[in-house]
């Protein structure tokens, strides 16, 4: 029904018009006595033998909710029922911003794929804080955080020690983005010496708390094996946690849409079915070369149950779905949880 039916009618609409209309509907919807508990009914999948034990925290199985879509912590209470055992709110900055120009969001449905140039628009840390306090349900949340555009390289660090010290009691772990494609010379950040000392300093702060939590540094998909070496090094050498693998790729090879077309979206990150082999690969690279000593969860391109199975095969304990979720519909939770179970 959703991929014949509702899916359709919704993908008349640009993007980031069914993005606000679906945040809309979440929190009007939710209100209704009883729709939670049957929407729970309907897609959530309880059993033992999917719980997953990472980093110190329990989650009831392996499937998160990428970051991007709850930005401001705004339905992660409604997206739980939904079967996620954990979502990833953000990503967000210290000051509240608009983000890129629109429009900055493009379905490719071709190749089963998204590409979106959003530019970390958010409400601001202070924002998500607040919806943070009125938690109601046990998902796990995880807190991505950025530097707003505005804020220079130079200055970036204090942008990232912000959000840490604010969301510190209000998420259950931490993902630090340096490899966003869509801030302006966010990526520079990536280069080891800028990573060691945000890293470095995180972990430095996070000492002085009296509940350790973990911090894991989200990836791009384009870096070359030298530099997912420095990636393992940076681990070795920093007191992390883990790696997300994958972010959005700048990549646009073997692409079915028209290269006309591809060429008026222009700029962004690519997510979806293109980013699938990709990110397996580095998942595999990161696994084999740390001999299996990293922490990872797997995100980018997770499309069909395979996706997700092959993600756990090449070393993910964790993975993470959105660009899949858009385009398989709210059973696709429901689908990985149960495939898992037969395996």
């Amino acid at each position: 029904m959703y991929k014949f039916i509702i899916r359709p009618l919704l993908f008349l609409l640009q993007p980031e018009s069914i993005h606000a209309l679906i945040v809309i509907i979440l929190k009007i919807g939710f209100k209704i006595p009883g729709i939670a508990f049957l929407v729970r009914k309907m897609y959530a999948v309880k059993d033992i033998r999917l719980k997953t034990n990472f980093l110190g925290l329990e989650f009831d199985n392996p499937v998160g909710f990428a970051a991007g879509f709850d930005k401001n912590a705004e339905v992660y209470n409604q997206f739980s029922n939904f079967g996620f055992s954990f979502i990833e709110i953000g990503t967000v900055t210290p000051l509240a911003q608009p983000g890129n120009p629109k429009p900055r969001s493009f379905r490719i449905p071709k190749d089963s794929g998204l590409i979106n140039r959003m530019g970390f628009n958010n409400k601001g840390v202070d924002f998500a804080v607040e919806k943070l306090r009125n938690k109601k349900h046990k998902v796990i949340i995880g807190g991505n955080i950025g530097k707003n555009t505005a804020t220079a390289n130079n200055d970036a660090l204090n942008d990232y020690v912000v959000c840490f010290e604010k969301l510190y009691d209000h998420a259950d772990y931490f993902v630090v983005n340096l490899s966003c494609p869509n801030i302006k010379d966010l990526r520079k950040l990536q280069d080891k010496d800028s990573t060691i000392n945000i890293l470095n300093k995180l972990t430095e702060i996070r000492a002085e708390k009296s509940l350790r939590k973990p911090i894991l540094l989200k990836i791009s998909p384009d870096l070359t094996n030298d530099q997912l070496d420095d990636v393992i090094e940076t681990f070795k050498i920093t007191d992390i946690d883990g790696i997300v693998a994958t972010n959005t790729t700048v990549s646009r090879d073997n692409l079915l849409t028209d290269t006309k077309r591809v060429e008026e979206i222009a700029n962004g990150g690519l997510s979806g079915k293109p980013l699938t082999k990709r990110s397996t690969e580095i998942i595999k690279y990161l696994t084999d070369k740390s001999n299996g000593t990293i922490p990872i969860i797997g995100v980018g391109g997770i499309m069909t149950v395979q996706d997700a199975i092959d993600k756990l095969d090449a070393g993910a304990t964790l993975i993470q779905v959105y660009t899949g979720f858009i385009y398989e519909g709210p059973g696709f939770v429901k689908q990985i949880n149960k495939t898992l179970l037969k395996k």
